[in-house]
């Protein structure tokens, strides 16, 4: 019987009309993919328009699949991106304050103004004075603002610093500024008792940077801290000992001929008016500390204004 073009071959419905497979049955969507011989490859799933819906695509990847770990990593790289970039910017205010604060109590500390409970602000405020120095002079100047002044920006800058010659370098820090911030320790009449001068040299591991306190009469030790290193604990890192620290009281920076005498050396040095013990078992960092002390009481560092300053304390005061 000829197939009716309406119903189909043996009167099937249009609707029911397929291809039949092996049996006779309807071709099924499993038969259809069965025929293939191989697993269906996985495409995205497409919009009724045609287009493709990433955030579909992604979500009906394999959760195992390459493409899906590699957008996750890189999705979650760039959110933690933006929180860490964000918190940088929040908390730089903050850390600047408490890198400030931290400042004024290792100054309040070689100054002898430190004790538990201390306001440090209101001690630093009533009776520290800042100043810039111009160390090739050795005066005072007012024409850079001691808060905004940073030494160590300063010395990267060859317009604001010098290339030391090796010979001239024993402290081994490279450049030097053309200024420095001293800090000018008042008493309670208003009367200079010391000065705090801003050193740093170089140890075993590390830049050690610190404060030494001198006298008005720009001879006599009053303190010594260093506030940052990484030099080894328990050696090097002895710097940092009260008992050590004490040992620098009443050193004097120079002989009565003028000539730079301070010094760390070997044994016990407790009589000697110019020397202090070297640390036992750091042998580098008492020379890093022994090297940096000579550099910044040279010509080339804060010599000059060593020697002036009594007169300027005085024309200043």
């Amino acid at each position: 019987m000829p197939a009716d073009p309406v119903t189909g071959p043996e009167g099937t419905p249009p609707e029911t009309a397929h291809k039949a497979n092996g049996s006779g049955a309807p071709r099924s969507e499993a038969d259809a993919a069965g025929e293939s011989g191989a697993k269906t490859a996985w495409l995205p799933p497409t919009k009724p328009s045609g287009g493709i819906n990433p955030l579909r695509a992604f979500l009906a990847m394999p959760i195992d699949s390459t493409p899906r770990t590699l957008i996750t990593a890189v999705g979650l790289c760039f959110i933690c991106s933006i929180f860490v970039s964000a918190a940088a910017v929040v908390l730089k205010p903050l850390q600047l304050e408490n890198k400030r604060l931290d400042r004024q109590q290792n100054i309040l500390e070689v100054s002898g103004l430190m004790y538990p409970g201390a306001d440090v602000e209101y001690v630093f405020d009533h009776r520290v004075t800042p100043r810039v120095v111009a160390l090739e002079t050795g005066r005072f100047t007012d024409a850079i603002d001691p808060a905004s002044f940073d030494q160590r920006v300063a010395a990267r800058d060859p317009a604001r610093s010098i290339d030391l010659a090796d010979d001239a370098d024993p402290a081994s820090i490279g450049r030097r500024a053309n200024h420095a911030v001293v800090y000018l320790v008042e008493n309670d009449e208003g009367r200079v008792e010391r000065v705090i001068l801003p050193v740093h040299g170089y140890g075993l591991w590390s830049t050690l940077y610190g404060f030494l306190a001198v006298a008005p009469d720009g001879d006599r030790i009053l303190g010594l801290k260093f506030y940052e290193h990484a030099e080894t604990p328990g050696l090097g890192g002895e710097v940092d000992n009260p008992k050590w620290r004490a040992m620098w009281h009443d050193k004097e920076l120079f002989g009565d001929d003028g000539e730079i005498r301070v010094a760390v050396e070997k044994g016990d040095q407790s009589s000697d008016p110019y020397a202090v013990d070297a640390l036992s078992g750091a042998t580098l960092t008492s020379r890093g500390v022994h090297n940096l002390l000579r550099f910044w009481a040279s010509e080339d560092g804060f010599g000059p204004f060593l020697e002036n300053l009594p007169q300027e304390l005085s024309d200043n005061g």
